[in-house]
């Protein structure tokens, strides 16, 4: 079958053991790790919902901001106080998810080829988020908000940018005016708004993004700011005197973690620092690595109708429709974008001309990966097909990207792996079963909620189920079938969850193929 790359890191490991501990307690559907950007999202909205609110009574001015939180905070505790502690941990909740979003496809390595671009564009997103939530402790105007903003103005102040030294401003009581405090109101307002900008380039190359967790998902964790605004609620640090240098202050390491850093370093180290990360970041998709990316998916014009099923289910939008150009009389021809396609094989499972039931051998479907031709797929099954024995045949259809099926190979199973379970289409299943090839088909793949090219175990279940194109026709036997989703750290239970369902095979072949008569005969699929 087709050559498949298990090899798990010792992060990744760790990562999916841990993300199985997370799916016993809450499930596979509300495990928070697989919603990292969707909730990414929601923290956004709960921050710009919020942040609207306090902006209704928040007033700028040396004299007025801090008496105006204040208000909002202590006079208007039962909503306007707890709209601000909403505020302040859904901001640090953001930066969170923003870690471990980062870090989780790091460690997945869904950042190279065609997922550059995700990538790329996220980086930005780091910054003017850290950006929005420091200039956001300014507006408080309180001897944190003192602190953060000398130190960063002369930060700041370190680059060769400006006229006179930003820090001359706060030097005194006297020289601040108000015109700071609407500049900075101003940008709390506008930087939210590039920030909106950039999380929808973040995702237009994308299909169906999920960009809301489920709705237990965030009910909980809206819950969880709740019960934290009520006990720990956020509350100002005393009001900022330019007269006097804070001490004693209490720092939001979410936002905030760069500025002791000062003290210790100079303001060219900590610039060497961050830009220096931000550049590593960006170029780590086109780094040295061994990942290597097989042929992208091709189209065969005489084989393609423009039946649009390739473009429906493509997770990158690699795939689109443009008018014909071969003189058919079909209105469009499916096109691969090549800087998109991350060779999932996806396409090739939607495309009606992909059946093995085409009796020519050297057959070709309308759209389908070079190095995995659907012919040479046909082949290599019936191939190892050919090959078994025993009294519950069982061939398994894997993902290169889930649990190793190479291990379950053996005199009655053989193994067919993909890039994607969903390349494979439904009606290889029923060739599988027909004239009993095989006593049944097990497909499994990355862990459900979890599919490493997004979206092909789902795509699985619904064309399994008669919900999408192409569908698996109504006569084949379900109980020959079984799905049992697993990642490289789920071994065991896959060959536990293998050995159950040969196991029922059996009573299935005792129940079905049995007559009265004591004969045998054969079942129609």
């Amino acid at each position: 079958m087709t050559a498949s790359n298990h090899t798990d890191s010792v992060a990744r490991k760790i990562l999916l053991r841990f993300e199985g501990v997370l799916n016993i307690i809450f499930g596979n559907k509300l495990n928070p790790f697989y919603y990292l950007g969707a909730l990414g999202f929601y923290f956004f909205w709960v921050v710009a919902v919020s942040g609207a609110y306090l902006y209704a009574f928040y007033k700028t001015g040396i004299k007025l901001s801090y008496p105006s939180v204040e208000y909002i905070t202590n006079e208007q505790w039962y909503l306007g106080g707890i709209m601000r502690s909403v505020h302040r941990y859904a901001s640090d909740a953001l930066v969170v998810v923003l870690a471990l979003h980062l870090l989780r496809e790091f460690i997945l390595g869904r950042y190279r080829g065609a997922r550059w671009f995700a990538w790329f564009t996220g980086v930005p997103l780091i910054w003017l988020i850290f950006a929005a939530g420091t200039n956001g402790y300014w507006m408080v105007w309180d001897t944190l908000a003192q602190y953060s903003t000398v130190a960063s103005m002369e930060w700041l102040d370190w680059l060769p940018i400006f006229g006179e030294p930003m820090s001359q401003s706060f030097i005194s009581q006297e020289v601040l005016n108000d015109r700071f405090f609407s500049l900075i109101s101003f940008a709390h307002v506008t930087i939210p708004l590039i920030i909106l900008f950039l999380l929808w380039v973040h995702i237009m190359r994308i299909s169906y993004p999920v960009v809301n967790p489920r709705r237990g998902l965030a009910l909980g964790m809206l819950l969880a700011m709740l019960v934290l605004a009520l006990v720990k609620p956020a509350l100002s640090q005393g009001p900022a005197d330019m007269g006097v240098e804070p001490h004693n202050i209490g720092i939001d390491w979410f936002y905030l973690f760069i500025l002791p850093l000062l003290d210790k370093w100079s303001a060219g180290q900590v610039w060497a620092l961050v830009i220096g990360f931000s550049v590593l970041l960006s170029v780590l998709p086109w780094l040295p690595t061994r990942f290597k990316q097989i042929p992208i998916a091709e189209v065969s014009l005489k084989d393609c109708s423009g039946c649009w099923r390739c473009v429906a289910d493509c997770p990158y939008e690699a795939v689109v429709m443009r008018p014909r150009s071969d003189g058919m009389h079909f209105p469009e021809e499916a096109v691969v974008v090549p800087d998109r396609c991350v060779s999932c094989g996806i396409c090739t499972g939607a495309c009606p001309s992909s059946t093995p039931f085409r009796s020519d051998s050297g057959y070709v479907s309308g759209i389908e990966m070079p190095s995995l031709p659907i012919s040479g797929l046909r082949a290599a099954m019936m191939n190892d097909l050919s090959t078994l024995e025993g009294d519950a045949r069982v061939i398994v259809i894997g993902c290169d990207n889930a649990a190793d099926i190479n291990r379950l190979r053996c005199d009655d199973v053989a193994i067919m792996s993909l890039p994607c379970v969903a390349m494979l289409p439904p009606s290889f299943i029923e060739y599988a079963l027909r004239e009993r090839r095989a006593d049944g088909v097990f497909i499994t793949g990355c862990r459900e909620g979890d599919c490493y090219h997004r979206l092909g175990g789902l795509w699985m279940e619904q064309r399994l189920a008669g919900e999408r194109e192409p569908h698996l026709r109504i006569s084949v036997k379900r109980k020959r079938i079984r799905l049992s989703w697993a990642s490289s750290a789920d071994t065991k239970e896959l060959v536990l969850e293998l050995e159950a369902f040969r196991s029922d095979l059996r009573s299935l072949d005792k129940s079905e193929y049995v007559s009265r008569s004591g004969l045998s005969d054969e079942a129609s699929f």
